[in-house]
């Protein structure tokens, strides 16, 4: 049958689709609506599902507050032409003014939004990825409620934006401790809110390279004493290296890797525990330091070395971060 440009036109604005595919959907369909809506949302879905092994590296992050609620939505795409497009942008606003309004506390609660063409925003994504042929997720999402939140799109290039609650209202605090947040990615608001699973690794990884380093200090320390300069002899592809470029002869080369093996040994043997759980305990104390937000030193006070929370209560010596939210499209 025939297919009018005012159905197309119609069909069009309730999916977002390219005319093309909405004319072909609605011929196939015998201009049923319905019927060329669905086949439109299994293009969506073929695609998807052809392309669910591409890496979904791009995309856009959007962040809004109204009142006592805020939120962030991401969906991710292929590439950076789709994830600047018009259309692709609407349609993250849209899901998040939906998310907002709503006051969703979950993904699957905005995943399962209606949006002004009657789909849910699930569908919504599917059948954008049907007009563009790129794989896309709906697969970040973040909220915060109550008083005082700061938002925080960085750059404003809709690929990382934070979110930061405070005790008080002070604006020129939570936008510069939202920025904190954006640039120096804390792990856990202090150390009381880091997981204890991730202490007792941080802690286990810190034990294990203090040994190593006590280790290769008493390696050094003897190939030096051998008269071997221990910058030659570092590794098995340094040794060969230096001994073919003349630096190094094979008598010192394998006088060299028989001390590592012994030293090493006997020194592994004899660590002093204390010692190494008081080093270790240093370089955890240094994790909270570089991971915790209250605890970091602050980007964006007047040049004196201060913590986030020390520059707070400079501000105000009751004030304090009560939450933040952080996500990003990048890999850090």
């Amino acid at each position: 049958m025939a297919v009018s440009i005012e159905d197309i036109k119609k069909l069009r604005a309730m999916t977002g689709a390219g005319l093309a595919d909405v004319k072909k959907a609605l011929t196939e369909a015998d201009g049923d609506f319905d019927k060329a809506k669905e086949l439109l949302r299994e293009r969506g879905l073929a695609i998807a599902a052809k392309r669910s092994d591409r890496e979904t590296s791009n995309g856009c992050v959007l962040v809004k507050q109204v009142g006592d609620f805020a939120a962030m939505v991401a969906i991710k795409c292929e590439t950076d032409f789709v994830a600047n497009g018009k259309d692709f942008v609407a349609l993250v606003q849209e899901i998040l003014d939906a998310a907002v309004a709503n006051k969703c506390k979950s993904l699957d609660e905005v995943k399962a939004l209606k949006l002004a063409n009657g789909e849910d925003a699930a569908t919504a994504v599917q059948q954008r990825s049907g007009v563009t042929g790129e794989k896309m997720e709906l697969d970040g999402y973040n909220f915060l409620e109550g008083a005082n939140i700061s938002v925080y799109d960085h750059m404003n290039k809709h690929t990382l934006a934070t979110m930061v609650q405070l005790n008080e209202n002070n604006e020129d605090a939570g936008h510069k401790v939202a920025m904190q947040v954006a640039a120096m990615k804390p792990v856990a608001l202090d150390e009381a809110s880091v997981p204890q699973s991730v202490k007792d690794e941080e802690f286990k990884v810190a034990v294990e390279k203090t040994k190593e380093e006590q280790v290769e200090k008493a390696v050094v320390a003897a190939i030096k004493k051998a008269g071997i300069n221990a910058n030659l002899v570092d590794s098995d592809d340094h040794i060969e290296s230096n001994i073919n470029k003349g630096w190094l002869t094979r008598e010192e080369a394998d006088k060299a890797i028989e001390i590592r093996k012994t030293v090493s040994a006997e020194k592994a043997a004899n660590l002093n525990e204390n010692m190494i759980q008081n080093i270790a305990k240093g370089r955890l104390n240094k994790f909270f330091k570089e991971n915790c937000l209250v605890d970091q030193e602050f980007q964006f006070g007047d040049g004196d070395k201060q913590s986030v929370g020390e520059w707070l209560k400079a501000q105000s010596k009751d004030l304090k971060v009560v939450a933040y939210k952080r996500f990003t499209l990048s890999a850090d």
